[in-house]
């Protein structure tokens, strides 16, 4: 088996893979759509970050032998996961690993918003000295309105409260509030009462455009914002002529709508150019720790699904954790249709095999189950590919 790593994926996930028995083959960038298919021949898992696009027409022509994708990132919106499952490609990501690379850099850039350290560290490189206290603030007393209270917007919620700061959250679905922290009934109130707004919402498709000239007119005047979630779902253009009339006092940027492939790409932004605005190249989480967590959660994630089918915390398929193997294991994907178990067990009866452990989950269109049986006669495999609904069918030996 082979699995292709793309994006400077921490070196550390390569001998988890290694160690699950696939061959694993590195590269520094991303790859187009027609390149990456072309890539995946051969391949059985595929890992990816943020600017490889797994669409649905590269999952469509990917070969059978790709079995599983791993996002060594937290967001999933780079892959099309309803076409991943048709096919039965697991697919998992790294929710937590990075949360607090993200959150100390949101803090960070807070402060150098309030303190205006751009604009006074640029004014000091060009020998300027100026001591002025003029529109510098102390973050303590100061509200921080956190828009979408996942795992990131939770945990930023508890260490700015740390620093002193009052904090107010808005989220579609119902969070309970940490610490101090107060819920806002609407994302209006949250934008009339914040000094500072950041943004920490998910990739789904709905969320493009969630945040635009409309929203920047109900915030404070000279209220700071904060956008390191999805590059899409802010109108920068709005976000510009906001600062640039002073209505908006500072901000700080880490995601784009349109983002460099590679390392060295020319970038351009409407952004470009505004005093007390911080702009970094999508480094919320790229810190060494982060990475390395991320190589490891991933890695482990995917070999676990390879060797034992388990997949817990699978973005795309439904949830079975799988004990210690107990004889054969076989691993049916399959359409959520009534009387699919059913066939199955009766394959599984007609060729003598003794079931020893089986679990069934379901989630939308697909259903997972994973059956153990004591024995396995030629020709199970065909019987069960052939059973009607089914997408993906794996058979793993005995444990020696």
């Amino acid at each position: 088996m082979k699995a292709l790593l793309l994006e400077n994926i921490h070196a550390d996930a390569t001998p988890i893979l290694a160690q699950a028995g696939l061959d694993v083959v590195t590269a520094k960038g991303s790859l187009s759509v027609d390149d990456l298919v072309a890539a995946l021949d051969g391949v059985s898992v595929l890992g990816i970050r943020s600017n490889t696009k797994v669409t649905e027409a590269v999952i469509a022509a990917a070969p059978p032998s790709l079995q599983a994708i791993g996002a060594f990132c937290i967001g999933t919106n780079q892959i099309d996961l309803d076409a991943a499952a048709r096919r039965g490609i697991a697919c998992f990501n790294a929710p937590y690993s990075n949360t607090r690379s993200v959150v100390e850099l949101v803090l960070c850039e807070i402060i150098a918003l309030a303190r205006r350290l751009v604009e006074k560290t640029n004014a000091t490189q060009d020998g300027a000295w100026d001591k002025s206290a003029i529109g510098a603030h102390e973050v303590r007393g100061r509200t921080l309105g956190i828009v979408g209270y996942g795992n990131i917007g939770s945990q930023l919620s508890v260490v700015a409260e740390a620093f002193g700061m009052r904090i107010l959250f808005y989220d579609v679905a119902d969070k309970l509030a940490l610490g101090n922290a107060q819920r806002c009934a609407t994302l209006e109130e949250l934008l009339a009462k914040a000094d500072t707004v950041t943004l920490h919402v998910d990739g789904r498709p709905e969320n493009a455009g969630f945040f635009g000239a409309r929203e920047f007119s109900l915030m404070k005047p000279r209220a700071q914002f904060l956008n390191l979630s999805r590059g899409f779902v802010v109108d920068v253009d709005a976000l510009a002529d906001n600062l640039r009339s002073g209505h908006i006092a500072g901000a700080a940027v880490d995601v784009f709508p349109t983002e460099p492939k590679n390392a060295g790409d020319r970038f351009t932004t409407p952004l470009q150019g505004i005093p007390n605005t911080i702009l970094t190249p999508h480094i919320g989480g790229s810190t060494m720790e982060a990475q390395v967590d991320i190589g490891h959660f991933v890695a482990t994630k995917l070999a676990d699904y390879l060797a034992t089918g388990s997949t817990v915390m699978s973005v795309n398929l439904p949830q079975v954790a799988t004990p210690p193997q107990q004889g054969h294991r076989v691993m049916h994907i399959h359409e959520n249709v009534p009387g699919v178990l059913a066939h199955l067990n009766a394959v599984l009866s007609a060729h003598q095999a003794n079931i020893a452990y089986q679990a069934l989950s379901t989630a939308g269109p697909i259903g997972y189950v994973v059956t153990d049986v004591t024995s396995a006669e030629p020709g199970l495999l065909d019987n069960l590919q052939a059973i009607p609904g089914t997408i993906r069918v794996r058979v793993l030996d005995a444990a020696a």
